[in-house]
């Protein structure tokens, strides 16, 4: 039982205790969460999917990540924007997602939305929230983590003025923590220093 500090990993370096949860966590884990990710379609992706995790385990949406994809056109949000009832009617019978009708209507939704978006907007509102490297220290235990914080609450309410959906202060907070707008790596964990890379 994890007393919430760096557990040694497969390899024997320390890593979050809820990366070595699960054998999909280890490398999602160390290649991807706190990673800088840019790109209007990159972040809708994350948003997309941290909504669908909302009262899930995450492990449930990452062993169903390519499914999602496949469903919901690799998240390119043109392409799902222009999705039809048609569409909507496959998501609800498609066993490779969640099918849950409020979370696919808001992801459907949420395209729409951001299809009117300037290129890049979507990427510079969501960056503009995130707080200065140093405005807290590394934590040291899983304790040290909030759920909530007050960018990621400002975030929620500027996504919501903007009409997105499925994106409280909870949600939004865990998407700066996946997309790398925060670093809350343990501050003994081997990703912590890891060089960082970006998808767009």
């Amino acid at each position: 039982m994890s007393d919430g500090t760096a557990l040694a990993g497969p390899d024997g370096g320390l890593r979050c205790p809820w990366a070595l949860s699960a054998p999909e966590y280890v490398t999602y884990h160390d290649e991807e969460w706190g990673r800088p990710v840019h790109g209007d379609d990159a972040l809708y992706e994350r948003l997309s999917l941290e909504a669908f995790q909302s009262g899930l385990s995450w492990i449930t949406i990452l062993r169903r990540r390519q499914g999602f994809r496949a469903a919901f056109a690799d998240f390119k949000i043109a392409s799902v924007a222009a999705f039809t009832d048609a569409d909507r009617e496959r998501l609800l019978a498609d066993t490779g997602i969640i099918r849950n009708r409020a979370k696919i209507d808001a992801t459907l939704a949420n395209a729409r939305v951001l299809a009117e978006w300037a290129p890049g907007e979507l990427d510079g509102l969501i960056w503009s929230h995130a707080p200065a490297p140093t405005s807290r220290p590394a934590p040291k235990t899983l304790a040290d983590v909030p759920p909530v914080t007050p960018e990621s609450t400002a975030l929620s309410k500027a996504l919501k003025k903007r009409g997105l959906r499925f994106v409280g202060p909870t949600t939004a907070y865990a998407l700066m923590q996946a997309c790398g707008l925060v670093d809350d790596h343990l501050e003994t964990c081997v990703a912590r220093s890891a060089p960082s890379g970006a998808r767009g």
